[in-house]
């Protein structure tokens, strides 16, 4: 232990979700040093490079602030801790040396840089061995999360993240590799951030017409499957929500289950997809009719973190920006969380530009894009454009038709399997695909 270095400034930087005995070895040697600020990084910060923690920013800060070894706590708004560095020129920064390979290698050396400017210390305590938050986090994750923490997810990506990346989920299987999937790209974690529940997708898996053929009580209970498996958010299509007098019963099925948000579309009548070129007879709700049903879910849901979001339909339906505009304001004061706005043009022109002038206005709110048509568009170009959340809706159910087919038609044509198994999984990898 280190003697008479009480008015040294010590920093340490922690994200801190699983409190664990390497954490608490870690303030105990900054506590050592002098007086100690921890950066506690917020779920924007800590989302840059792995997945959204567990807890809340409010909840990891009532847990370090009550720490003997704190004696004082500051947000840290990103990875790189130059920000805070330079505003309190700490004499140390603590860290275990875990972190001299991987992906906060930059951020360490960046730190050490930063320091040299005013003659401050990196400190390297040897990482505590066979513990980890993420390892502790894994196995409360394999046991399930309780539906309430995972509805909340939504509304903790929309504020920590630039883009949140919902891929459609259909089943289990699906599930679990949205689940899992990730791409580490430089210091950024990239991964589908939830699963859509689409309705198109779960009538063709039906092998029914996506007309609403397919009712609600079985589409919900289609997803307990995905829920038992999974832990990130679920946006559920409902389509237009069917009758005002059973919407009520709905919002409280999802909600009880542990969905995120509901999208509701402001068409009335037999459901027509709305990519169909055809639309003619397809009817748009009027919009005190469409605010009425925004104001009724708002009513009748129970929490604050179950989202809304009202689907606009007039560019599908060929009535413009004015009318778009017009009914995203009055959807957005009756009560939607969030906008989404549907296009079938190949360009996403249109939808820039409306985004760009709700964005603005008082009554802006997360923007949704559906990119099924103009799938040439980059992530980065919504991100520009203002759009918060981006839907794949529909490629793990068409990408599995076509390889289904050709497996099949493989065998009829060779009259065996042998041909077909080079593009399809092994039986040991199937087998060991769920551990």
């Amino acid at each position: 232990m280190k003697k008479n270095l009480n008015k040294k400034k010590v920093y340490v930087g922690f994200a801190a979700d699983i409190l664990h005995e390497g954490h608490i070895n870690i303030l105990k040697t900054a506590k050592s040093y002098g007086e100690v600020t921890v950066g506690l990084l917020t779920d924007a910060a800590i989302s840059q490079y792995k997945k959204l923690p567990h807890l809340t920013y409010s909840q990891r800060e009532i847990v370090l602030k009550n720490i003997k070894f704190v004696d004082q706590l500051i947000p840290q708004q990103t990875l790189d801790y130059s920000q805070n560095l330079k505003k309190l020129k700490p004499d140390f920064v603590v860290h275990g040396d875990d972190w001299r390979s991987g992906v906060q290698k930059k951020t360490r050396e960046k730190v050490i840089k930063v320091l040299k400017k005013w003659g401050g210390k990196l400190i390297e305590p040897k990482y505590t061995k066979n513990i980890s938050s993420s390892s502790i986090k894994k196995k409360i994750y394999e046991t399930g999360v309780a539906s309430s923490t995972r509805l909340s997810k939504l509304k903790r990506l929309i504020n920590s993240k630039k883009i949140v990346r919902f891929l459609e989920s259909h089943s289990a299987l699906t599930g679990k590799i949205i689940e899992n999937l990730s791409h580490q790209k430089k210091q950024n974690l990239i991964e589908f951030d939830g699963m859509w529940s689409s309705s198109l997708t779960d009538s063709t898996l039906r092998a029914k017409p996506d007309n609403q053929s397919v009712d609600y009580t079985s589409r919900i209970s289609g997803l307990s499957d995905m829920l038992d498996v999974t832990t990130k958010p679920i946006i559920f299509d409902a389509d237009n929500g069917g009758r005002v007098e059973h919407l009520p019963f709905l919002i409280k099925a999802l909600e009880r289950a542990g969905v995120s948000a509901v999208i509701i579309e402001d068409k009335v009548g037999l459901k027509k997809n709305s990519l169909f070129k055809n639309q003619i007879g397809v009817k748009q709700d009027t919009i005190s009719s469409f605010s009425k049903k925004i104001s009724l879910v708002k009513k009748v849901k129970n929490s604050d973190d179950f989202l809304l979001a009202a689907r606009i339909e007039s560019f599908i339906l060929g009535k413009g920006l004015k009318d778009a505009l017009q009914r995203a304001y009055a959807y957005s004061k009756s009560g939607a969380d969030l906008i989404m706005i549907h296009s079938k043009s190949e360009k996403p022109d249109e939808i820039f530009r409306f985004s760009k002038i709700f964005s603005k206005s008082k009554l802006a709110k997360p923007i949704i894009a559906v990119p099924s048509t103009y799938s040439k568009t980059y992530e980065k170009d919504l991100i520009k454009n203002g759009i918060k959340i981006v839907i794949y809706a529909n490629h793990m159910m068409r990408s599995s038709y076509p390889s289904m087919i050709k497996t099949a038609n493989s065998i009829l044509k060779n009259q065996r399997a042998y041909e077909s198994e080079k593009n399809i999984s092994t039986v040991k990898e199937m087998i060991e695909l769920i551990k």
